[in-house]
């Protein structure tokens, strides 16, 4: 599509260049015809050389040092120019080489709107010999490129031709990221469903065991560990049905009045074991004095919660989690720091698309459908609120959360 862009741009530049040659034969020719038409009324022997000078692009002058009647003048144009298809405006000028000055110009409108044809004797006349005339045109361009119309029309059509293209190769390369993220997506769904179902099965090839019923203890411990896999599924499908619920704008939040402090203490408690299997610590200086917020309890906990979770699962070594709270105005605002892999720029501006993860190196144990985020940031915006994010490589990652007091 370059090439062919290039070859049109080539090849149209070749006919403007065309129609312009072409333009200045035909003046050129008029002009001639004009300055001998002049030289036979005053019984004057035509010269040798050319008498037609092309001083610019659009300016034309004939040196026929000659008596002028511009009466005939402005005829003789219109008429040589109307020959040969030259139907533009143009200004021509009436030079006296004695004195060196334009003695007389005239704009001609060759549709004749705006400009009515002179009457004859009503325009002045030079009688001796000693003046040149010129003509201009001061739309030369437009008129060439009117009379490109086939160009014009193949280069309209070709521009539509590569915006079709770009579009389509637009569309075609974002099916195939989303081709690639629903592949990375079923991959990681289907490692997150794996474990608790195979745990469930080996579960119930133990129960099966007649003999089990007279081991009680390990009769509850195995009820206990398929209810524990049955709630881990469970709470992967809610994760994604209240994600495809947000995306439909189905989302309907019960709002009541809450109190952030509390939240944030409820969520740590959420992933208090995580932590500790991680042997990680979190930091606390909640310093916001109103700490009141009208919110979807549930909603607004999972916020904190999947923060909590990511900076947990995202760190190499202990997990070291700071978190902060302070008001400004009527804002409450809150931020979660932790000790992790950090994200480099490229990272942070995908980081809250749907179904994307940060690449983890040699970390391989971060589960997770890389939805997180993308949840965390339609409720926080559902609840008119806004979500910046500060991070380095190797430096950890700083949430900042801006919700509006009640």
């Amino acid at each position: 599509m370059i090439g062919i862009s290039i070859t049109q741009v080539y090849w149209f530049k070749q006919a403007f260049n065309t129609e312009a040659d072409r333009f200045n034969r035909d003046v050129s020719t008029a002009l001639f015809n004009v300055a001998n038409q002049f030289f036979e009324i005053s019984n004057t022997a035509i010269p040798a050389n050319n008498p037609i000078r092309q001083l610019s692009t659009n300016y034309y002058v004939v040196m026929i040092n000659n008596e002028i009647d511009a009466n005939l003048l402005e005829y003789l144009l219109k008429t040589e120019f109307e020959k040969r298809n030259l139907i533009a405006d143009f200004e021509y000028g009436i030079y006296d080489c004695n004195n060196e000055k334009m003695v007389y110009g005239s704009y001609v409108a060759m549709n004749n709107k705006g400009k009515h044809a002179p009457e004859p004797g009503a325009l002045p006349k030079w009688e001796n010999q000693s003046y040149y005339f010129g003509v201009q045109f001061p739309d030369k361009a437009s008129i060439i490129t009117n009379r490109m119309g086939v160009w014009i029309f193949s280069s309209a059509v070709l521009l539509v031709v590569i915006l079709f293209f770009g579009y389509a190769l637009f569309i075609i390369l974002k099916q195939k990221r989303l081709s690639e993220i629903q592949k990375d997506f079923i991959n990681n769904m289907t490692h997150e469903f794996k474990t608790p179902i195979s745990t469930i099965a080996l579960s119930t090839e133990v129960l099966k065991n007649p003999n089990i019923t007279t081991q009680p203890e390990r009769l509850l411990n195995y009820a206990t560990i398929i209810q524990n896999e049955n709630q881990r599924l469970k709470k992967q499908v809610e994760r994604v049905l209240q994600m495809a619920s947000l995306d439909k704008e189905e989302i309907a939040l019960k709002r009541e009045k809450l109190d952030i402090h509390e939240v944030i203490n409820d969520a740590l408690k959420g992933v208090a074991v995580n932590l500790e299997e991680r042997h990680g610590m979190v930091t606390t200086r909640l310093s916001a004095t109103n700490t009141k917020i009208t919110g979807d309890r549930l909603h607004i906990i999972n916020v904190f919660y999947n923060l909590l979770d990511n900076a947990i699962k995202y760190s190499k070594n202990a997990p070291q989690i700071k978190i902060l709270t302070y008001n400004k105005k009527d804002i409450i605002y809150i931020e979660i720091t932790d000790s992790g892999i950090g994200m480099t720029s490229d990272q942070q501006k995908k980081v809250f698309d749907k179904f994307y993860r940060v690449p983890t190196g040699n970390l391989h144990d971060v589960k997770g459908f890389g939805l997180g985020l993308n949840y965390v940031q339609l409720v926080i915006k559902a609840h008119k609120g806004a979500i910046e994010l500060e991070s380095k490589p190797e430096k950890g990652s700083t949430f900042k959360l801006c919700l509006h007091n009640a």
